[in-house]
């Protein structure tokens, strides 16, 4: 794949993860296409670790749900991070 086709990937991925998991998500269009590029990786690679395959072509099924998977996952991961940093700042109340 090209970076274009990377991109797009990214993005609706990204956005797919996002609606899936509705939440409040810090950032726009870019952290969206991030969260997607890398979830479409992690996802590659999991799937390659199974034996369930790896990243296709653009517009193999198993790359989308291997993306999308990945992204979800990614999404998941980076939210229980923020709660986690979130809850470590709180102040004590005694």
């Amino acid at each position: 794949m090209g970076i274009i086709a990377w991109i797009i990937l990214g993005l609706l991925a990204g956005a797919i993860a996002k609606a899936v998991l509705p939440g409040d998500d810090p950032g726009g269009v870019i952290v969206t296409m991030v969260i997607g590029i890398i979830g479409a990786v992690i996802g590659g690679l999991i799937g390659e670790w199974v034996n369930f395959g790896g990243l296709g072509s653009f517009f193999d099924l198993r790359t989308w749900v291997l993306a999308v998977a990945g992204s979800l996952l990614l999404l998941l991961v980076v939210r229980l991070a923020g709660r986690a940093g979130r809850d470590h700042r709180k102040p004590l109340s005694h």
